[in-house]
């Protein structure tokens, strides 16, 4: 039996989606809300849904778990309700790692690549609190997400008690289907494809740093499947433990995602730059890139999807489609 918390969601139901086609019970802790998540998991039910408020009467009941995999989290770069937001990412995080400690279940949870904040102490996933206590993130939800990351180093530096097994996973820009209830925290990729779909030029931000060419920012962008394809690695291989960076290891300009955008939708290329939102400006990340070293150190080979193909494989089989969904 499996739990994933954020099971509805977008990579949540993507991994629950492999679950089920491996056999497996899957518990999904999530809200499936008014906005269509249900259809995230319309191909493959779980086995059960339980609404958040009610998990830790579930848990009470000592339910025969192997795995709880915590991708649920408010996720929004822009959130500002501080109270909600520690108690989400962090308090409930804290919980589920005594639950799962106590009982000896194994935890894989979601950190984020915002823990590393603009990059000036770069990005390389390393556990140690001391290392970890010289980063600053530039949001409330990279901050929130940090602090998990900061307690977990805490707890095992003084030899507290840990899940056999436990894995935190710094999400880099992770895209593709099953996305479509996330508002203003879309993929990039779902968004300048709906611009060229209407037949308008893919619209990106000019930059705000000087020395920096418009559409030069860049990020490692991962497709969802690499994502899943790791999280099954970790089920699969439970002498791993650790805090692992989760992207391609390759930053791509957001110019080349517009052009391989356009491509994928048979598209001539075309991009137009507009100024940088106000709302966004001193917490952008103008470059992310992730070292993927310590992950393949602990023995994981796979390969990952090249940017071009990613983004074929989402528009072309997907948003192209009559059924967006995975």
């Amino acid at each position: 039996m499996i739990l994933v918390t954020g099971g509805a969601g977008f990579i949540g139901s993507n991994l629950q989606a492999a679950l089920s086609r491996r056999g497996l019970e899957t518990i999904v802790v999530d809200s499936l809300g008014c906005k269509g998540k249900w259809q995230n998991l319309a191909k493959h039910p779980p086995d059960r849904i339980i609404h958040p408020d009610k998990l830790t009467e579930f848990l009470d009941t000592r339910p025969p778990l192997e795995m709880v995999f915590h991708l649920g989290a408010v996720s929004s770069t822009t959130a500002t309700d501080g109270d909600h937001t520690w108690a989400t990412n962090v308090e409930l995080s804290r919980s589920l790692w005594t639950w799962c400690a106590e009982r000896g279940v194994r935890f894989v949870y979601a950190s984020s690549a915002a823990t590393y904040g603009g990059g000036a102490e770069g990005f390389e996933d390393e556990q140690a609190a001391e290392a970890l206590a010289r980063l600053r993130p530039l949001n409330l939800y990279g901050w929130t997400k940090h602090a998990f990351d900061l307690n977990v180093a805490r707890r095992l530096a003084a030899a507290r008690e840990r899940p056999p097994q436990w894995a935190g996973l710094k999400f880099f820009n992770v895209y593709g289907p099953n996305e479509y209830h996330k508002g203003s925290m879309i993929s990039v990729v779902k968004v300048k494809h709906d611009e060229v779909a209407a037949g308008k030029p893919a619209r990106l931000f000019r930059s705000d740093v000087e020395g920096l060419a418009d559409g030069a920012q860049a990020r490692d962008f991962i497709w969802v499947g690499d994502v899943v394809d790791v999280l099954l690695w970790l089920l699969d291989t439970p002498a791993v433990s650790g805090l692992f960076n989760l992207g391609t290891g390759r930053a791509r300009t957001y110019l080349d995602l517009a052009h391989a955008v356009c491509d994928a939708a048979g598209q001539p290329r075309a991009v137009d730059f507009i100024d940088m939102p106000a709302s966004l400006k001193g917490q952008y990340q103008s470059f992310t890139q992730a070292p993927m070293d310590r992950l393949r150190a602990a023995g994981y080979s796979g390969q990952f999807t090249p940017l071009e193909e990613g983004i074929r494989r989402y528009v072309q089989d997907y948003l192209a489609t009559p059924d967006l969904y995975a």
